[in-house]
């Protein structure tokens, strides 16, 4: 498990091979990154689109792409954190099978970069509440970063 930012912590995963299918392992609730459940859902990105720019004020969220590729991007604007004014970027895939766990109060987007399929596992510490995000759409967004999408 490494830290990564203040709130971001990156875990590796274990796939195990089997000859019928793989095993894939997300997240137990012995592990110390483990926040509590509340709901899980997956998303879909298109290769080259961007969803976000949103950041959860109570949610943990716990996010892992077990098919296609897909690069997080987050910006830290918490006035109290050691990394305050900084961007943190990960790419995840069944290469780079880990998982992120991303505290509230962390701006966070993501891209899709695979061709085909991309997909985003998130399981939340509470079921979805509209009120609790922040959105910004990202073509009018204040936070400064180039996708080159």
């Amino acid at each position: 498990m490494t830290d990564l930012m203040d709130g971001i912590t990156l875990t590796p995963l274990k796939i195990i091979e089997i000859a019928k299918g793989n095993v894939m392992h997300a997240l137990k609730s012995s592990d110390s990154s483990f926040s509590g459940f509340g709901e899980s859902y997956f998303s879909t990105i298109e290769c080259n689109q961007v969803k976000g720019w949103k950041k959860h004020t109570r949610m943990v969220s716990t996010l892992i792409v077990p098919v296609g590729e897909v690069r997080f991007v987050f910006y830290d604007d918490r006035e109290n954190s050691q990394t305050k004014g900084e961007f943190f970027e990960c790419y995840l895939s069944l290469k780079n099978y880990k998982r992120l766990t991303v505290q509230p109060g962390i701006w966070m987007a993501f891209q899709g970069i695979g061709k085909e399929i991309n997909l985003v596992m998130n399981i939340a510490s509470i079921e979805h509440d509209p009120t609790e995000g922040l959105v910004q759409d990202v073509s009018v967004s204040d936070i400064k970063f180039d996708f080159g999408a």
